[in-house]
C-alpha cells in the first residue's frame, strides 16, 4: 500500500466514524450470536476467549479507579485468564467500593454500549472505540502475557477495520458485542462456585470482588454476586434486543433516534 492509498484509507475510515453504515443482513446478526454462544458455552474455547472478558473486567476496575480519583498503578493479565488491577488511595470509602464493584459489570455493560452503537448502525465507530479502549488498557499493563494479549486483540480489530470488507467488519463487530453480552453471566457463576469452594476450605480468607465488597460495605457477598448477575442478565436482554432489532423488524426509537412508523393497514 503506497502513501496515497494509505491517506485515502485513513480518510475513508475518518468519514465512516461520523456516518452510519448499511446494517448487515439478518442472518449475519443471528449467526454471529450463535457463534458467540458457542465461544462462551464450550469449555475448551471459553478457556481462550475468557481472556477478552478479563481485559474488560480489569479495564472496568481501572476506569472507575481513575474516575474516582485513585491512582492507577498497574494491570496484570495472566495466562489462566485471571487478572489484577492495582490502584493507590484510601482502602475504604466510595472510591474503593466503586472500583471493586466495577469489574464484573464491565463486560456486559461494554457489550450493551457496543450493541447501542451497532443498533444505531455505527459499525466503524464501534470497532474504533474498541481499539481506543484497548490502547488505554495497554498503557497500564505490566506483564508480557498481558501486553501480548491486549496488543494482539487490538491489532486484529485494527486489521479488520482497515482491510476488511463491510461484511467482515460487521461480522466482527456483532460477534464482539454478542460475546460480551453472552459472556457477562458465566464469570459471575464461576465467581460463586469459587466462593463456595473457598468458603468451605478457608471461610475467613475469600478474596473475590464480592467478598472484598462485603468487607467494605457490610453487605453479604452473595448479594453482590446476585447484583452482578442481575446486571449481566439485564444487559443481555436489552443488548440482544438492540442487536436483533433489524433482524426482527422491532423499532427502538431510543437507539435509532427516529420515530417508529405506525403499522401499515391493508384492506382485504
Amino acid at each position: 500500500m503506497d502513501r496515497a492509498e494509505l491517506v485515502d484509507r485513513g480518510a475513508s475510515i475518518a468519514d465512516r466514524l461520523t456516518t452510519t453504515q448499511v446494517p448487515p443482513p439478518w442472518w449475519l446478526v443471528v449467526v454471529t450470536g450463535l457463534v458467540a454462544l458457542v465461544l462462551v458455552a464450550y469449555g475448551p474455547l471459553w478457556r481462550i476467549t475468557r481472556n477478552v472478558v478479563t481485559i474488560a473486567h480489569e479495564g472496568g476496575h481501572a476506569l472507575i479507579a481513575l474516575l474516582t480519583g485513585r491512582r492507577l498503578d498497574s494491570i496484570t493479565l495472566h495466562s489462566d485468564t485471571s487478572g489484577l488491577t492495582v490502584s493507590s488511595g484510601k482502602p475504604y470509602g466510595p472510591g474503593m467500593i466503586l472500583t471493586a464493584m466495577a469489574g464484573y459489570p464491565a463486560p456486559p455493560l461494554l457489550g450493551l454500549g457496543f450493541a447501542a452503537l451497532l443498533g444505531a448502525e455505527r459499525i466503524t465507530l464501534m470497532l474504533w472505540t474498541s481499539i481506543v479502549l484497548l490502547a488505554a488498557v495497554l498503557i497500564k499493563v505490566r506483564n508480557i502475557y498481558g501486553l501480548c494479549t491486549v496488543f494482539a486483540l487490538g491489532a486484529t480489530i485494527f486489521a479488520v477495520s482497515w482491510f476488511g470488507t463491510d461484511t467482515v467488519q460487521a461480522a466482527v463487530a456483532f460477534l464482539g458485542a454478542w460475546f460480551l453480552l453472552l459472556a457477562g453471566a458465566r464469570p459471575v457463576i464461576e465467581l460463586q462456585r469459587g466462593r463456595s469452594r473457598r468458603l468451605r476450605n478457608t471461610p475467613h480468607n475469600v478474596g473475590s470482588d464480592a467478598d472484598q465488597l462485603a468487607g467494605l460495605t457490610r453487605i453479604p457477598g452473595i448479594l453482590w454476586v446476585l447484583f452482578f448477575g442481575a446486571i449481566a442478565v439485564a444487559a443481555l436482554v436489552v443488548g440482544g434486543g438492540l442487536l436483533l432489532s433489524d433482524a426482527t423488524g422491532v423499532c427502538i426509537p431510543v437507539v435509532s433516534g427516529e420515530s417508529c412508523r405506525p403499522p401499515t393497514l391493508t384492506s382485504g
